[in-house]
């Protein structure tokens, strides 16, 4: 079999249908448009969000409570596993970031306490959750933050 020999399989494919080519053709003159009316005219669209002129969706549902989320902040997350694997005594967000640990230096880094971490390590980042930092100071390293 060679690629110049290859066929549709028989019925898949379909002409278009030509509409507006006489009336011989079954869809001519108003070419399946109807007679008048805003969609017989050009731009006319339908679009996805009318209903036919009945109350639509957004204005039935309800708007009730408050969404904070635009001005949530964001962590990316590190894990002092993650962070023991490096083998770094100095460990910043820059370090993070060239060792591939985050995605962008411009979001704040959170280290959590999945994993154990060795001593004399100095971990600098925007926050650390409870955990971390107890695991952090037990192992008589350093917690910093920016």
């Amino acid at each position: 079999m060679k690629l110049g020999e290859l066929q549709a399989v028989p019925g898949v494919q379909k002409n278009r249908k030509r509409l507006g080519r006489g009336e011989g053709s079954g869809t001519g003159k108003q070419a399946g448009r109807g007679h008048n009316g805003y969609h017989s005219r050009s731009g006319s669209k339908r679009r996805s969000w009318f209903e036919g002129g009945q109350m639509p969706l957004q204005r039935r549902v309800p708007k009730r409570g408050f969404s904070n989320a635009r001005f949530k902040t964001i962590h990316q997350i590190v894990s002092l596993a993650s962070i023991e694997k490096l083998g770094e005594k100095k460990v910043d967000v820059a370090t993070m970031w060239e060792c591939g640990l985050i995605q962008t230096v411009m979001d704040p880094v959170k280290v959590l306490a999945n994993g154990e971490i060795g001593s004399g390590v100095e971990v600098t980042a925007h926050a650390f959750s409870k955990g971390a930092a107890e695991k952090i100071e037990k192992a008589g390293s350093k917690a910093i933050i920016v």
